[in-house]
């Protein structure tokens, strides 16, 4: 029988052959291209992180909406194309159909690139830190649909925690409830983006690439589907302060609640707006911790594809 999604997939040659070979294969978001950096850090760390992911054995997948089409592996001229997009949307779960039929560009979250990965059989994702529980999100019931992707999809997202942005403990308490297993490589607690300590722990701590591999290999082998957190901290030498950082954040939120800012547009904006109040630091340390997971994603890859 024919898998009508497929139609939708258009594989770079590279990532065919990988495939073809068994070879072991990386999923990247593209929203941290077109959304998350200012160019030309975005199109640099953009190949820098696939560099890494070849360095360590495995072949990078960005992926991106392009032409109507799912993209899985992009040519360098696309990844410098949405690197100076203005208006690439934003694709989640809700985006993913609307962008391809109307075969505009789209730049893939969290969510819609794990969408991505599990339809074109990629089972490691590398993305910079998933997003969550927003704060306030009592009154405005703001939750990234990443969580509830992780719930659904079959496919283990390595990242730097959740953004130091959202409210940790409640990100945690919703991945708890709805049975998504969180594991902390380098460290017992779960990491917090700019810092490494978000103060909450993991479920377990697993080191060994092997070792997460096999975990999550019995997680799926049992049937239970969805995704597995694997929170790698940012390296200490690019780690901001977290008293320094919190304030920050404390700062942005109220500036985005000044000018309206809500919804999908959250979190660049809080972004861009740490970026200025730290001078460029944190987006030093952003890198720093997106090309360290890429490294880790990696090793995962090639650890299950044994």
């Amino acid at each position: 029988m024919t898998d009508p999604a497929a139609a939708w997939l258009q594989r770079s040659p590279a990532i065919a052959a990988a495939q073809a070979a068994k070879r072991p294969v990386v999923a990247l978001e593209s929203t941290i291209i077109a959304h998350g950096m200012p160019y030309p850090e975005n199109l640099r760390t953009a190949r820098e992180v696939e560099a890494v992911v070849r360095d360590h054995g495995a072949e990078p997948a960005t992926i991106a909406v392009m032409g109507g089409r799912i993209r899985v592996g992009l040519a360098d001229e696309d990844l410098a194309l949405l690197a100076q997009a203005k208006d690439a949307h934003k694709v989640s779960r809700r985006d993913l159909p609307a962008v391809l039929a109307s075969g505009e560009l789209g730049a893939t979250t969290v969510a819609g690139t794990m969408i991505c990965a599990a339809l074109a059989g990629i089972e490691v994702f590398v993305t910079g830190g998933i997003g969550g529980v927003h704060r306030g999100a009592g009154e405005s019931f703001d939750i990234s649909a990443d969580l509830q992707e992780l719930a659904r999809t079959s496919v283990a997202v390595v990242c730097a925690g959740a953004k130091s942005i959202l409210d940790i403990g409640l990100t945690l308490e919703y991945l708890e409830t709805h049975g998504v297993p969180v594991v902390s490589c380098g460290q017992d607690n779960f990491a917090a983006f700019y810092t490494r300590d978000s103060g909450f722990a993991a479920d377990r701590r697993i080191d060994d690439a092997a070792a997460q591999a096999r975990f999550i290999r019995t997680k799926w082998d049992l049937g239970l589907a969805g995704g597995v957190v694997v929170s790698a901290p940012v390296p200490a030498e690019a780690e901001m302060p977290r008293a320094e950082i919190d304030a920050l954040i404390e700062q942005a939120l109220a500036d985005a609640r000044s000018q309206g800012i809500a919804g999908k547009a959250v979190t660049p904006f809080l972004l861009a707006r740490i970026r200025a109040l730290t001078g460029g630091r944190s987006l030093a340390t952003n890198i720093a911790l997106v090309k360290h997971n890429a490294e880790v994603g990696a090793r995962l890859a090639v650890a299950l594809a044994r």
